[in-house]
């Protein structure tokens, strides 16, 4: 139900294997999803970030989570080592048909974005009845969706 919408996946993983990255890699903002009954979980982490300065939307059933993160460095600061990526971060995952992008809801704790992102209404198993000469029987329809 979830999908990646990262068209540099393949090119970032090779450079990463080769120990470069490049802009567009995911690391800066690493996420796990997963089906919990009627629910897809997101977990990104954003330690670091300020809860203001994360901004999420959805627009044609991409999810776009932004976030931003700075380092208030002096002028005259002698930095020995930067190896925290600082600036402006995006994450896209394309939402599936069945996922209720309306009712998305979105906490921030200790440096963990957390979705709960429902299933629609219409995509949720349901009982139909079916009429036998007059009486009414109910079968339960199973939602097509694989539960991984």
């Amino acid at each position: 139900m979830l999908f990646e919408n990262d068209p540099f996946r393949d090119i970032d993983a090779l450079l990463g294997r080769m120990g470069t990255r490049s802009s567009f890699a995911p690391s800066a903002m690493p996420m796990d999803a997963y089906r919990r009954d009627n629910t897809v979980w997101v977990h990104i982490d954003l330690p670091g970030v300020t809860a203001d300065s994360i901004d999420v939307g959805v627009e044609r059933n991409v999810l776009t989570v932004t976030a931003e993160r700075s380092w208030d460095r002096k002028e005259d600061d002698r930095v020995y080592l930067q190896e925290r990526r600082t600036g402006t971060f995006t994450r896209q995952v394309h939402l599936g048909e069945g996922l209720d992008a309306n009712a998305i809801q979105a906490d921030y704790e200790d440096g963990v974005l957390t979705l709960r992102i429902p299933f629609a209404e219409q995509a949720q198993p349901r009982k139909i009845s079916i009429g036998t000469g007059g009486q009414q029987q109910a079968i339960d329809v199973e939602s097509s969706e694989s539960e991984s």
